[in-house]
This record gives structure tokens, sequence and C-alpha cells, in this order.
């Protein structure tokens, strides 16, 4: 197989992992408790994964951060030794594991609840019947598709599947919350991004205070 047929196929197989994510009522219950939990009432979105998973779970905290959402992200060993003092009484987790058993993250729950036995959890997990998900407020399954690498081991098609789910939550909280281009050019001065919703908003501006001339 050449490079060509093989990228075929791995896009083939990504995308219909996509499109077979479970859809459920359980994502209108995640962004409602995000929007309740941080919007309303002034905590934070604290996630977490371990690994690959890990690196998903930051990368969805930032993006939270940028779009009215204020997030971090713990590393779950790291919480054992201190750094479970970074949540609050009205954060909310969101823990990643695509097989539901990872240790580390298991472990997370019944330390977060000692401190804060209402903090609401969600999962992202490719087995629903885990105990991870068992001690869920909230599940959000991925499907469980089989991962694109030959050795079906590397987290490939699960991450890609994840970082669509983190899509979904920050996209619809943005919608709930009504956040603006105005808004996102608060929080993000620097680089392409950060010129083009100023440029933005000077527009917006500007159309305001010729409108208001009339």
């Amino acid at each position: 197989m050449d490079v060509l047929e093989s990228m075929r196929n791995i896009l083939q197989a990504e995308s219909d992992a996509i499109k077979n994510i479970p859809v459920s009522d359980q994502y209108q219950k995640a962004v409602d408790a995000i929007v309740e939990h941080v919007h309303v009432r002034h905590g934070k979105l604290v996630t977490s994964g371990m690994g690959k998973a890990g690196q998903i779970a930051m990368n969805i905290a930032t993006t939270f951060c940028s779009t009215g959402i204020p997030a971090v992200n713990l590393h779950p060993s790291e919480a054992q030794h201190g750094d479970l003092g970074v949540l609050q009484p009205d954060d909310i987790l969101l823990l990643i594991s695509n097989s539901g058993k990872t240790r580390e993250i298991v472990e997370l729950i019944p330390l977060a609840k000692a401190l804060y036995n209402d903090l609401p959890i969600i999962v992202i997990t490719g087995n629903p019947d885990s105990l991870l998900a068992e001690e869920a407020d909230i599940v959000l399954a991925t499907g469980g598709a089989p991962e694109v690498c030959p050795l079906g081991l590397t987290p490939t098609t699960s991450t890609t599947v994840m970082t669509v789910i983190g899509d979904i939550l920050v996209v619809n909280v943005m919608l709930a919350t009504g956040f603006t281009r105005a808004d996102y050019a608060k929080r993000h001065h620097g680089g392409y991004l950060g010129h083009l919703s100023k440029k933005t908003k000077n527009k917006q501006q500007e159309d305001k205070k010729n409108s208001e001339g009339k």
C-alpha cells in the first residue's frame, strides 16, 4: 500500500468515526452544566487526562479560555501531589480517558469529591460502561472506533474524536453565552487571530457610530 492509498483510508476511517459519535441529550446537559458553573456561578472548568488524552484536555481548556470560559488543565498525577488545590466549590470537572480505566483519572474522582462532594463531573470516553463512566454525572461517548494506527494501539482516531467533542462543547457554550467577536478580541491580542478580531471589532464600532449619526 502506498502513502496516497493509506492517506485515503485514514481520512475515510477518521471521517466515519466522527460521523458515528453518538448523539445524545448528554451534550445539552454538559453545555448547561458548564454555563451554570462557569458563566453564572463564576467557577471554572477543570480538564484532565493522561498521556495523549491529557494533551486533548489541555487543548480544550485553552480553547475555552479564549472563548470566555475560564478553564485550567490539571495533570492527574500532579493532582495527588498538591495541585488538587486548584479546585474550588463552583468548578466543574471534564475528564478524558478513551478506555475509561486510566488509573490516575479514575483515582482523581474520589480525591476531588473529598474536597467538594457536589462537584459535577463530565467524562469523555470510548467506554461508556467503564468505572469512570459510572462515577460521572454526564458521559459523552466517543463511539469507540478503532485506531487507524496499524498496531491498533497508538491514540489516533480516538484523539481526533475527542478533539471534535471538545469543539462541540466549546461552540455550543459560545452560542449559549452569546459570546461575540468583541468579547474574543478582549482575550486574544496577539497573532493573526488577534489582529483579525480587533479589526472586526473596530469596523463594528465604526458602523455603529455611523448608524447613530444618521
